[in-house]
Parts: structure tokens; sequence; C-alpha cells
């Protein structure tokens, strides 16, 4: 494709105004939490591919952790397999675990494989169970009601939480020059398969590795005040106080806790960011523009 004059020096000053933030983030590791629409519509996910290459290409190591709740939600309808939900988490039990197993770690997987691979990449997939990148424990959960003298402790199968990242898989691939694709399926100490949720995983790896940011890709414009306002640039402390008066509630409690999660342990910062906005990735990296909410490990609020 050609570019006439104009069209070439609008990309030549892009480029130019991108290269403080390549030099910055050069050798360093960006966790990127996939889901969402991104994953659905094709325009995006092919942005996608090209935003996690452009990455690799000027240095900076990106690892990719994958959700998919969606695509196991229309395969078990199809397999006429009742979901169940408690708490906003999918009860998993033996035939609910073999489909999650299935959609993640095969068909999902290996298509964002293959769309890094397309785009010119060199991407690497593995599950949790691989290598043992990804050691879980049962998730307990727990429901009190004022009538109960104790909480009642409900079985929700095979959902898990993580207890430990073995990092040396991920050095690995890294060293081999491969872009990881991770897919959230943990490995118990008996060897039993659990279904963690994507966040967490991108969250506590970010956290093993010491990243220099997560970033979680939704389908909303990231953190709004009670406006409807996206906030960003944010510290922990400005973000403990929006949860305690209430500002952050319901769905989004959980994204903003595993962001919390990951700077309190030395992550320089993370992002939920729009995942609806083509070359999201691109945009919160290499502009001081970005698209949703940067919250910070630092005392002062700004952007990074």
């Amino acid at each position: 494709m050609s570019l006439n004059r104009k069209e070439a020096s609008t990309t030549a000053q892009v480029i130019s105004r991108a290269l403080p933030y390549i030099q910055r983030f050069a050798g360093k590791t960006v966790v990127v939490k996939y889901g969402g629409n991104a994953m659905v519509d094709d325009r995006l996910k092919a942005s996608f591919a090209r935003d996690i290459v452009l990455m690799k290409a000027v240095g900076i190591n990106p690892i990719v952790v994958h959700g998919g709740g969606p695509q196991i939600g229309e395969l078990l309808e199809r397999l006429s397999i009742k979901s169940q939900f408690i708490d906003g988490m999918r009860v998993t039990d033996t035939k609910t675990m073999d489909v999650v197993e299935m959609v993640l770690g095969a068909t999902i997987n290996k298509e964002i494989v293959n769309l890094i691979t397309h785009a010119g990449g060199k991407a690497f997939g593995v599950t949790g169970k691989d290598g043992q990148l990804i050691r879980a424990k049962k998730l307990v959960v727990s429901h009190q009601t004022p009538e109960m003298s104790v909480p009642e402790i409900i079985d929700i199968g095979h959902v898990g939480e993580v207890e430990s990242i073995n990092r040396s898989v991920i050095d690995m691939l890294v060293k081999a020059d491969f872009i990881p694709v991770i897919a959230p399926i943990g490995v118990g100490a008996d060897g039993s398969s659990f279904n963690i949720n994507a966040d967490l995983v991108a969250g506590k790896v970010s956290e093993v590795l010491q990243a220099e940011k997560l970033m979680l890709l939704t389908n909303v414009g990231g953190l709004q005040d009670k406006k409807g306002d996206v906030l960003t640039g944010l510290n922990v402390s400005k973000v403990d106080q929006l949860i305690a008066d209430g500002t952050i509630y319901g769905g989004m409690l959980p994204k903003i806790r595993c962001a919390l999660d990951a700077v309190k342990s030395g992550v320089q910062c993370a992002h939920i960011i729009d995942g609806r906005v083509d070359h999201a990735v691109m945009l919160e990296i290499f502009t001081d523009e970005g698209v949703g909410t940067l919250i910070t490990n630092q005392e002062s609020e700004g952007a990074l």
C-alpha cells in the first residue's frame, strides 16, 4: 500500500511521537489480559494481534492471558449443559470442566496463537497445567445470612484460585523469543484441573514477573465516577477511597481488586482499558491519551 506525501508525513510524526515510549519500555514486561468484545470482533482481533506483535518488535515482552466465558457458555448451551453462577462465578462440575479445558486450552488458545502468527509474530500457547505453570487450589466460597450462626460453605466444583506461578516456564518462552499465550486453567496437587478467573491469573503473573504494566481489556470505557465520567491517573489510596464511598461496586470490583493487588505487589501500574477500541493496547502504551483507567503504585496521582 503506497502513501501520498501527507499520509507519509502523518505516519512519520506518529512514529516519532511514540519513540520516547518505545525507549522507556524496551526490555520491560507487559502482561495483557485479553477478553470481551476484542475476542469476538474480527477487526478487533486483528488489531489486538498487530499491537502485541508491534510490542515484541520494539523490544517489549508481552505476556497474554486470555479469558473465554462467552465462548464456554455457548458450547455448554449447544451441549445442553446448564450453567449456574454463584457470586458471578460459574459452577464447574466435571462435565463443565471438560468443556472449559476444550474451549480455553484448545479452541481459543490456538486461535490467539494463529492471530499473532498471522500478524508476523511468534507465539506459543500453554495452559496453566503445562509445566505446572499455574499451581491452584479449590476456591472456597462462603455465604451467610443474618439468620445463620455460621457461614455456609458452597461447593462450586472445579473453580480454583492461584497458589503459585512457575515463572521458569514463562522465562523459557521469552528467552526463546516467543510471546506466551496463557489459558487460565490451573492444576491441583493431585493433578486435578481448575477453572480460574483470567483477570486473577493475569494479576498473579504480573506480580511474579514484576511487570512494568498489567493491562485488563474490558467492554467498558474504564472505571467511571458517579457521573459516568472515566477516571484515570489514580493511586492506591484514591482507589481505596472510591471503593469505600461506593463509587466502585458490582462487577468492576474484582477487576479493580486484581489491579490493586498487582500494584501493591510491585507492578508499576495497571490499566483497565476499553477493548472495543481499535488498537487499544497500542494507544495505552505509546500515547499520553490512553483509552481507560490507569492505577499506579505512586503516592501522587499521574499518568505513566
